[in-house]
């Protein structure tokens, strides 16, 4: 009978077990732990965390942007104008006549305050010097708004008009919140 033992050459399977061997010890080998391997691991994971949020977003980047501006903006107003800030002021009056009502009552509000910092000086002067500053914050508000309006192309048409005829009353606002402030001889 023939062995059935392979007759194999005896130098290369020394040679073949010593690499075994070797690998064996190379796979078992821990690899090292320090700062840079910790951030690299950290930086995949958010890596992936972004992907994934990625994916799952699909084509809707700017309902995700949208969403979380709303959700910042309610909890920034939260505190003063309760729950689902944002949610509540869709029932206000969004025509320019309102739009302009509400800007003029909310930035003369402050004038007590504006006064108050300014102990001793002209009523006339520090009406002035107040409606001077809310013009200012004013303009530039109505400045940044049609910028916006403008690159999101809807700034022509209704939009247009509305945004001029808002913009004029709260200007004829701000002259009768001035007006009324000015000593009567």
């Amino acid at each position: 009978m023939i062995n059935s033992v392979s007759q194999s050459n005896p130098v290369s399977s020394a040679a073949s077990a010593s690499k075994d061997i070797k690998e064996s010890k190379e796979t078992d080998k821990k690899p090292e732990i320090n700062a840079a391997s910790i951030r690299a691991q950290a930086n995949q994971q958010i890596l992936q965390a972004s992907l994934q949020v990625s994916i799952s977003s699909g084509d809707k980047p700017m309902q995700l942007l949208f969403r979380s501006a709303i959700d910042k903006i309610n909890e920034v107003l939260q505190p003063e104008f309760g729950d689902d800030a944002i949610k509540n002021a869709m029932g206000q009056d969004n025509s320019p006549e309102g739009t302009a009502g509400r800007i003029v009552a909310l930035s003369t509000g402050f004038y007590e305050a504006f006064a108050k910092q300014r102990p001793g000086q002209d009523p006339e002067k520090t009406a002035e010097e107040f409606t001077k500053v809310i013009r200012g914050g004013v303009e530039q508000g109505f400045k940044e708004a049609k910028e916006i309006l403008k690159s999101l192309q809807v700034l022509d048409g209704t939009i247009a008009s509305n945004v001029e005829k808002t913009y004029e009353l709260v200007q004829k606002g701000l002259d009768d919140f001035l007006a009324s402030k000015k000593v009567k001889a």
